[in-house]
Formats: structure tokens, C-alpha cells, sequence
């Protein structure tokens, strides 16, 4: 299909990029039109450079250091370089019909006329709907006037914000999409509307859409006065996009005493402290579409709120929107003042970033046949990247490579190294994110991309499948690959169940095919050394273990506990790592966590854990997410007789002996590389990976073994052997 994306920092292009594939609790629309966002979109826009855009916002330039820190210079620097050319998906409202949906929703059908929202969507010519992103069209209204209702649904969220009353006078600052959007629902709310804006033409359209009085900004002091004989107004909007503070000077100076201000734009919020005090003005944010924005239960997947105690939800205020228009209490056909055809994105925002130009609202209309209802959606999830004479010959003995997920991970680490690794072709890219798909292939030249991972799947020049998805997909996809025929990488956690951990074990068995999974620490520079420090020992040793990862919290996917949560994904590395330092197996755990049910402390991940092992020796794990982002990452102390060393965040080791050796790196060698290198190589050689699916199985139910512990506070006996069906060794 054909979408719209910002290449690099400014460029607006339409690309070809893979369909869609539906998932649970969504639909895939056709869009008739879309919606462009004058607002929020084009502040991802930076026409004036680089330079600029680091000036507004100095917090990249700490980014650009981290990643130096974390990744070396020349990484870091591939990466601002990328920064150029990488892709990113514009847009999130739009109209539409129904052509695929997942058998799991019964409240849509295919054909059905439905006005969709949410970020991410996108201006393209097939769109992954959530289902509660998505509302049904009623009969009275056109597409293109329908496209407006996630903008409508911003507004009328703000307006409840604001519980305007009967007879209030309410000022709109700021006559744009959504200020217009706001001015028409106060009205309907029936409140006195005084709208205003610099442009003289916006602060006319809002008079002739039912303001009661529209003035221009230098006049809103003295024109307030008059509108309340003298008392001020009740509630302001600040629905400008301004870079100073200048709206929230005025929404305090027009505002009367004890009223409210309530800020849907996008401008510095600095108001004067004692106006804001004598007056005791209430202040509000009105976050998005209303209740639901921005919890993906709800979002993404597809859990509603209850009627009775939310009344107005995202989804809610989408439908009363299209009622208000249906019924033409809303009009927003006089704000449209462009129209291009989806070819011409390009055009459409230079003409938003184009003062001159008069723009408000500015669609995309797409070429949707008149028998789309009737016509089977075919989706294309295949897209060529290198064609004609870009298109590399193939080599024989090649090794072909895809690579499942487009994310942080895949580009920093795995994708520059599978490259550097000789007689190995990247064959595609695959991402549910079709655009982020496309992109990654440009810029690691694979022969193609998709948004199914079925169709690397189905490709017989593939022999190898790197698996860098979500958590909860790892085990199935490494499944399906294993069956079909593929040697598998696949990122840790190898899975967060013991069904899983059978199903995987018998896949290795029955098909004969090599899996082996991202456990790095194995291969990193001082941990190899710490192990063979720790095999010249003559008794039982002692570790220690502590990790913090304050990322891992919050709404931070890799914290939901349907993924794994931290313990599952990222603590798993590091029980790995003490069997394979001690060369022993873990028998048993004793583990205690913070309280659970705490909002955002996710206290069972964070833990204090210690294993027994087949050897006599001790390994205790502490792993935080609540610790502080200062602190260090991750320390591991090993005593045995005679030994004591540390080794900590992949960058220093020192070894205490009968003297003390210390050594130091100032970028972190965690053994990426190495790990993909020795995979290959023993590939070609016909042998087994380092590590194997016994490892990943170890690891996953002892992270198990150690939550069940933590829950019942009783110890618990590690047997993973036994829990996949094999004799006990």
C-alpha cells in the first residue's frame, strides 16, 4: 500500500510499504479521506534543519550522548546519521470502510462506513484500527466530513474538562482546528462563545459558525470586559500553538475570578504566579480524546470502560461527534480549505507550513473504488526493497537472514552485526509497523520487507530467522520457524511458560533445526574471564548478583506482566549467567519481592532471590526497577577461596587474588557480536550453538520457580528437566 511518512527531519514522501496484518481487537479500514493535524503534526516537521530542531529542544543532545555511552562514537554516530533518512508514520484521523477485521470483534462487519483515530494509524491506503479507536459512520455524513472525528473528540474531551455550564462565557484562544472544534461545542453546551486568534479571516469563520463575539488577540483584554460587562470570562481555552508564553498571559488576564483556564494547545505554560493567585484560577489539562488515551488495555487491547462509571470514553466522544454533525449542530465543512489526492501528500503540508496560504483544515482523499463493499481485500505483505540493478546477485553458499521486529534492538545491535558477518544475505525485514519495516530494509539493504512474518516463512532462501519481536511472541514464532525449517536466533526471554518451554524442546527435537538464544553476557569480554577465573576454584563459590533497571516500570511495555514482565524478559539473563559461571545447575530458590498492587512499583519485579546450586555454591540475585537511572546497571561480585572479583556494567573487572588486577573499558563490550559470529560459524561447521533451547528453558523456569517462591514465600525446587518431561539428571 502507499503511505505517507517524514523521511529524515523535513522530507514528506509517499512510499510503498507492506498492508497490514489484522490482530486481536482491530479492524483494517480503506480510507476515503484523512485528516491532516496542522498541530501535531507538522511539529515533527523541521524545515529549518538540524540545528534548529536541537536548538527548541536541547534534550537530544543528552540523547546523543547516552547513546554514545552506551554504544561507542562510530555506533552513535550511524545512528544521528540514520536520523536523515529514517521513516516515521504522520497522522491519526481519518474516514473510511471496513475491508478485514479479527474474528474476535462481533461490533463491526465488513463494509461498514467507520471514522477512525488513534497514533500511530497513519495516512496510508490500508489502516490497523483498535476497536475502541473506531466508530460507525452514521448514513447523514460524508466521509470527508467524518474524517473530523478524532479532531472533534480532542475538542468536545476538552469541553467536558471544562463542565461548562448554561449562560457561561467562555473564551477560545486560539482559532485553529480544534479551537473552531471547541468554539461550535460551547455553543452546543450553550455557553457565550468569545473567540479569538491573530488571523482576521479565522476570527470571521468562527463568528459565521456561531461565536457569540470574535475579536482578534490584541483586542481580547478589552473585548472580554465587554463581554461580561466587565466581570471576565467564566473558563478560557488555549487552544493556540504559540513557542512563548504569551496565550497564558492572556487566558489569565481576560479570566474572571475564581474562573478557569483549561489548555488544549501547544504553548509554553508560564503564567504569572500572582494574578493566577489573587484570582484563584483553576487550571486543567485536557489530555487527548477523553478516558483511554493512552493505556494500551484500553487502546490497543480493546477493553472498554464501564458505561455506568465512564460516561464519556475516547470511543464515546467519537460517536456524539458524528451525532452532532449528523444532526448539523456541527459544522465542519467551512473549515475545510484544502483538498489533495494521497500522490500529493507532499504538496498538502507545505501548504499547512505555508502561512501564506490560509490553510485550516487540509484532507488526503484516496482512490477508493465504488465497489470496495463488494470487492475481496487482498493485502500485499510483501514489498521488494533493491530492484532492477540495485538488486545484489546472489552468492552462492550465502547464508539467507530475517529478521522478525523493528526495534531499538534490532538496529543498534543486530542488524549491524549480522551484516558484518560474511557469506550472510539480509533477506527481509519483518514488522507488524509497516512503515518502520520498509525503512529498516532501506537502510540495511534487505531484499524485502513485511508485515508478515508467514511469508519469511514460506521463503525458501531463508535459512535463518533472528527473532527480536515482543516477549509473549518469541516462543511461537520460534515454533513456526523451527517447523518450517529454519536454524532460529532468538532474543530472550525464549518463552514465559513451561507449555511453552515443552513445545519448544519438542520442535528442537522433532525438526533436527538449531535454536539458540541472545544470552550475551556469555560472550561478553569480562565475564569470560571471570569464568575462567572461577574454574581454577577447588570448592564452592558464592555470587552475587545486582541489577536496576529503573526502565523497566511504568507503561513501559517489557513491565506489562502479560510480556513477561521484568523478571521473565531481563532477569532471565542473569540466572543464566550464574549457572553458566558456575557451570552448575540451579536446584533450588528462595525469593522475596516488594508488595504487589502498588501503583506503578510493579513490586514483583523487583526481588531478592537466592539460588541454591548442584555444586553447593549460592547465587543471589537482587533486581530492582525502582531504583535510581544514576545508578550503575549491573554488578556482579564471585567470591571462592582465594578469589574475590567484580565485574560491572560490561566495562570494568578487577580481580583480587593474592594481588589485584583491574582492567577497564570505556564502552561497554556486552558480546553482541561475538555471540552472532560464533552462531554462524557453527552453522557452517554443522554444530550446535553455544547455547542451546536447554538454556533458555534453565532460565525461564527458574525465573518462574523464583516468582512462585516470592508469591508464597516458601522455597521452591528447580527441576526444569522434569517440568518438560525429560528424566531428572
Amino acid at each position: 500500500m502507499k503511505q505517507v511518512l517524514r523521511k529524515g527531519l523535513k522530507d514528506i514522501i509517499v512510499d510503498e510499504v507492506p498492508d497490514p496484518v489484522v490482530t486481536p481487537h482491530h479492524i483494517v479500514v480503506r480510507p476515503s479521506y484523512s485528516l491532516i493535524s496542522s498541530g501535531t503534526e507538522t511539529a515533527s516537521i523541521h524545515n529549518e534543519g538540524v540545528l534548529k530542531a536541537v536548538a527548541d529542544n536541547p534534550s537530544h543532545l543528552a540523547t546523543i550522548w547516552n547513546a554514545v555511552v552506551k554504544l561507542g562514537p562510530l555506533p552513535a554516530f550511524r545512528e544521528v546519521r540514520a536520523k536523515f533518512s529514517e521513516y516515521a508514520v504522520l497522522g491519526y484521523s481519518g474516514a473510511g470502510i471496513v475491508v478485514d477485521k479479527h474474528p474476535n470483534l462481533t461490533e463491526f462487519e465488513i463494509g461498514d462506513r467507520v471514522a477512525y483515530g488513534g497514533e500511530g494509524t497513519g495516512h496510508g491506503e490500508a489502516i490497523l484500527v483498535a476497536r475502541n479507536l473506531a466508530v460507525k459512520i452514521p448514513d447523514q455524513v460524508a466521509f470527508e466530513f467524518a474524517c473530523f472525528a478524532t479532531l472533534g473528540s480532542i475538542a468536545m474531551n476538552a469541553v467536558r474538562v471544562a463542565n461548562i455550564g448554561l449562560g457561561e462565557r467562555v473564551g477560545v484562544l486560539g482559532l485553529g482546528l480544534v479551537g473552531q472544534l471547541i468554539a461550535q461545542l460551547v455553543t452546543v453546551q450553550g455557553g457565550a462563545v468569545m473567540a479569538v486568534d491573530l488571523r482576521p479571516e479565522r476570527v470571521e469563520l468562527a463568528k459565521r459558525l456561531g461565536a457569540e463575539e470574535a475579536i482578534l488577540a490584541t483586542s481580547a483584554p478589552e473585548g472580554a470586559l465587554a463581554f461580561t460587562n466587565g466581570k471576565g470570562l467564566d473558563c478560557v481555552f488555549i487552544a493556540a500553538a504559540a513557542k512563548s508564553d504569551a496565550p497564558c498571559q492572556t487566558a489569565v488576564e481576560i479570566c474572571r475570578d475564581r474562573g478557569r483556564i483549561v489548555d488544549v494547545g501547544a504553548v509554553q505554560l508560564n503564567f504569572p504566579w500572582n494574578a493566577m493567585y489573587l484570582k484563584e484560577i483553576q487550571f486543567y489539562m485536557a489530555r487527548a480524546y477523553g478516558p483511554g488515551s493512552y493505556d494500551p488495555a484500553y487502546e490497543k487491547q480493546g477493553q472498554d470502560y464501564p458505561f455506568a462509571y465512564v460516561r464519556w470514553t475516547e470511543n464515546r466522544n467519537m460517536q456524539e461527534f458524528l451525532r452532532l454533525m449528523a444532526q448539523e449542530r456541527v459544522r465542519v465543512k467551512p473549515l475545510i480549505t484544502h483538498q489533495f489526492p494521497l500522490d500529493d501528500a507532499s504538496k498538502a503540508y507545505e501548504t499547512i507550513m505555508d502561512p501564506a496560504s490560509g490553510s485550516l483544515a487540509v484532507l488526503l482523499q484516496y482512490p477508493v473504488s465504488v465497489d470496495i463493499e463488494r470487492t475481496a481485500f487482498v493485502p500485499k505483505r510483501r514489498v521488494s526493497v533493491a530492484k532492477g540493478a540495485e538488486k545484489k546477485p546472489e552468492v552462492a553458499g550465502e547464508t539467507g537472514v530475517a529478521l522478525l521486529g523493528a526495534g531499538n534492538l534490532s538496529r543498534w545491535v543486530h542488524l549491524p552485526n549480522i551484516k558484518a558477518v560474511p557469506k550472510v544475505r539480509l533477506r527481509a525485514i519483518c514488522s507488524a509497523n509497516g512503515a518502520r519495516a520498509k525503512g529498516f530494509a532501506l537502510r540495511f539493504k534487505a531484499d524485502y520487507c513485511c508485515s508478515d512474518y508467514r511469508e519469511v516463512l514460506a521463503d525458501p532462501k531463508i535459512g535463518v530467522v533472528f527473532i527480536v519481536t515482543r516477549n509473549a511472541a518469541h516462543a511461537d514464532q520460534a515454533i513456526a520457524a523451527l517447523r518450517a525449517g529454519k536454524d532460529v536466533f532468538v532474543e530472550k526471554p525464549l518463552a514465559l511458560t513451561v507449555e511453552q518451554c515443552r513445545a519448544l524442546w519438542s520442535a528442537v527435537e522433532e525438526t533436527g533445526r538449531n535454536l539458540t538464544v541472545g544470552f550475551n553476557r556469555r560472550f561478553a569480554r569480562f565475564y569470560v574471564e571471570l569464568k575462567r577465573e572461577l574454574a581454577r576454584r577447588t570448592a564452592p563459590a558464592v555470587l552475587n548478583c545486582r541489577v536496576n533497571s529503573p526502565g523497566i516500570s511504568g507503561s513501559y511495555w517489557m513491565a506489562d506482566p502479560a510480556e513477561g514482565g521484568a523478571l521473565l524478559g531481563e532477569a532471565c539473563h542473569f540466572v543464566d549467567l550464574m549457572y553458566w559461571l558456575l557451570d552448575s545447575e540451579p536446584v533450588s530458590v528462595s525469593a522475596f519481592s516488594l508488595p504487589t498492587g502498588r501503583q506503578d512499583t510493579h513490586g514483583q519485579d523487583n526481588i531478592a532471590a537466592s539460588f541454591r546450586f548442584a555444586d553447593g555454591s549460592v547465587g543471589n540475585l537482587t533486581y530492582c526497577t525502582v531504583g535510581s537511572r544514576t545508578s550503575s546497571g549491573e554488578r556482579l561480585e564471585a567470591f571462592a577461596p582465594g578469589l574475590g572479583a567484580i565485574a560491572e556494567d560490561f566495562k570494568s573487572l578487577v580481580v583480587q587474588r593474592k594481588t589485584v588486577r583491574s582492567r577497564s573499558f570505556w564502552i561497554p563490550q556486552k558480546g553482541y557480536r561475538q555471540q552472532i559470529q560464533s552462531f554462524f560459524e557453527r552453522l557452517r561447521k554443522g554444530q550446535r550453538p553455544e547455547i542451546g533451547v536447554e538454556d533458555g528453558i534453565r532460565a525461564t523456569v527458574a525465573c518462574l520457580r523464583m516468582m512462585e517462591s516470592s508469591s508464597t514465600q516458601m522455597p521452591c525446587a528447580i527441576d526444569w528437566q522434569r517440568e518438560v518431561g525429560l528424566p531428572s539428571q
